[in-house]
């Protein structure tokens, strides 16, 4: 079983169907830092560009709900300092664009 019976005790009121959007969260967040990774690669994407950092924003989101329920700190901590990043980027290309309006 994926859940393990620490994460049973922690959530006892989590059914099946929650688990599995709760695992569906991480499916989803793994398969948004991919595809900005491979679109970063293959020069579709550009990491000046806030939509890149939108998709792994993204990304953490989904790990961290999945690594919040199933107590996985070490998951939950790089993905919230990923995050952090994230955000920092699109801060710094938003007032890079405002200099560059004025």
């Amino acid at each position: 079983m994926y859940f393990t019976a620490i994460t049973v005790v922690r959530w006892p009121i989590l059914n099946e169907r929650v688990m599995n959007l709760i695992k569906l969260s991480g499916w989803l967040g793994v398969m948004f830092y991919l595809v900005a990774y491979l679109l970063l690669v293959i020069k579709k994407l550009r990491s000046e560009r806030p939509l890149y950092h939108i998709l792994n924003i993204l990304g953490a989101i989904g790990l961290l709900i999945n690594a919040w329920l199933l107590d996985d700190y070490p998951n939950l901590a790089v993905n919230i300092v990923w995050a952090f990043i994230a955000v920092y980027a699109i801060i710094m290309i938003v007032k890079r664009s405002n200099r560059n309006i004025k």
